[in-house]
């Protein structure tokens, strides 16, 4: 089954975790919604600026550093996605908190690691 998936923290930078999810994701058929703060293209995808509400959206995957989640916390809220996959480097307690209290899953691990061992 797919699940859409939103990557958080996308870039077009080939040695990027998100880049590399991205592709992942892809190639296991997710459709994926790509936001990066630099335009451009991953694997198809291309790299949006904002967040639009989608009624569809599965899962959320974070590749952006804990200090930089704030500003995006009611951002990703009302996407109203089934889980918050939190990757290494990017666990941030507070929004955890936020997030189980709306209702949304947390998950602290890695999407490539998930993709591969099929536990996404």
């Amino acid at each position: 089954m797919s699940k859409k998936t939103v990557v958080v923290g996308a870039s077009t930078k080939t040695d990027r975790y998100s880049n590399r999810a991205i592709h992942r994701l892809v190639s296991y058929n997710h459709p994926v919604v790509a936001i990066g703060v630099m335009k451009g293209e991953v694997a198809g995808v291309p790299i949006q600026k904002g967040y639009k509400v989608d009624d569809q959206i599965d899962t959320v995957t974070m590749y952006i550093h804990p200090l930089r989640q704030p500003p995006v916390y009611d951002d990703i809220i009302n996407l109203k996605p089934k889980r918050v996959i939190f990757n290494p480097g990017t666990e941030n307690p507070e929004f955890f908190q936020k997030l189980k209290d709306v209702g949304i899953k947390v998950e602290i691990a890695c999407t490539l690691v998930l993709l591969s061992t099929n536990q996404y």
